[in-house]
Parts: C-alpha cells; structure tokens; sequence
C-alpha cells in the first residue's frame, strides 16, 4: 500500500474556461476576502492591494485549482501567503520617512502653533473604540488569523490546517492559546458589560 501525498494536478483550462472558474468561483468571495485582508493590515489601501494581488496571483495559477473544491479556502491561502511574504519583506526594510512631507508641515503657515510633537498622542488618539476589535487587533498574527479563520469565517481545522499549512494539532493549540489571550484581554470589559 503506497502512502500519496496531496500535490497539486495541473488542470488545462480554456481561456473562456478560466473566466468562467473566475467568476463564478473565486469572485463571489470577494467581500470575505477584503474583510480578512484588513483584520490582516488594519489599513484599507493595504488590504484592497492585498486583496487585488491574491486574485491576480488566483488567476495566474487557476490551472492547480480543480473546480468544485473550495475556492474560499483556496483564495485564503493565497492571500495569507502573500501577506506573509510581504510582511516580511517589509520587516526586513527600514522605517521611511518622508522629510520633505515633514518639512513642508512644519514651515507651512497653516500649521498651529501649539503642533504637537509627541507622536504617541497622534498614534494612540483614533484607538480608543470597540474593545473586541482592539483585543483582536494586539494579537500576534499568527494567533489572530486562526481566530479570524475559525470564529469569524467559519472554517473547520481541516480547511484552516490547509490554509496555513500548519498541522491540525498546531490548529487547535493556536486557537485554543489565542481565545485565552483574548479572554484575558476582555476580562474588565466582560466584567463591565455584566458577564462573569
């Protein structure tokens, strides 16, 4: 008895084929995927680039999709992996900052004159709100995007295992490490609201 691996089967679409896979797979997941874009990214210009990458990325590769499967899983590993990558691309560079956007700031004669320059007042001042959204947003992302994929989109530990090609065991520890972090980040607010 000999033990297979899963591996990808090269399909053959027709272009008209492709466009069909396209659109009736992949497209109508599109509002999910932008939603697990921005949990990802927290901002809009970056989850809708992430978002547009996955499906250019689904579409050059749409030949190792078998059609009928899952294509939400399948999208959400591309993307997952995409903003992996990018993610540690980007924590590879060094901060930038635009000097001259700066500059311009500071000796224009619009600016106040009391401008702060304590930037943790400027960074923290739009935090303040839903406290769920907080406690889901300070997570490591690892621990975040089992929780998003689980309690949020409805995935199984298989579908999430295959997602983030991470054994199933590994699956459940996350989640299971990831809902105590989230407890005990929504204790006082629980507490507030009248739950024990």
């Amino acid at each position: 008895m000999t033990n297979q691996v899963d591996t990808p089967v090269k399909r053959s679409y027709s272009e008209a084929k492709k466009v069909q896979v396209f659109d009736g797979e992949f497209m109508p997941h599109i509002d999910s995927m932008y939603n697990f874009a921005y949990r990802l990214t927290f901002d809009e210009d970056e989850a809708k680039d992430l978002v547009q990458d996955t499906y250019m990325k689904a579409y050059r590769f749409i030949n190792s999709f078998q059609e009928g499967t899952n294509a939400k899983a399948w999208l959400y590993r591309i993307l997952k992996n995409s903003f992996i990558n990018d993610y540690r691309k980007k924590s590879k560079q060094p901060s930038k900052v635009d000097y001259q956007e700066v500059e311009q700031f500071y000796n224009s004669e619009d600016t106040p004159s009391n401008a702060t320059v304590d930037l943790r007042l400027e960074t923290t001042k739009d935090m303040i709100g839903d406290e769920i959204s907080n406690a889901l947003n300070s997570l490591a992302v690892d621990f975040r995007t089992v929780v998003i994929l689980c309690d949020l989109e409805g995935f199984t530990y298989e579908e999430m295992a295959k997602i983030l090609d991470i054994p199933i065991g590994t699956v459940r520890s996350r989640l299971h490490r990831a809902r105590n972090l989230l407890r005990e980040k929504l204790g006082s607010y629980a507490h507030s609201m009248g739950y024990n």
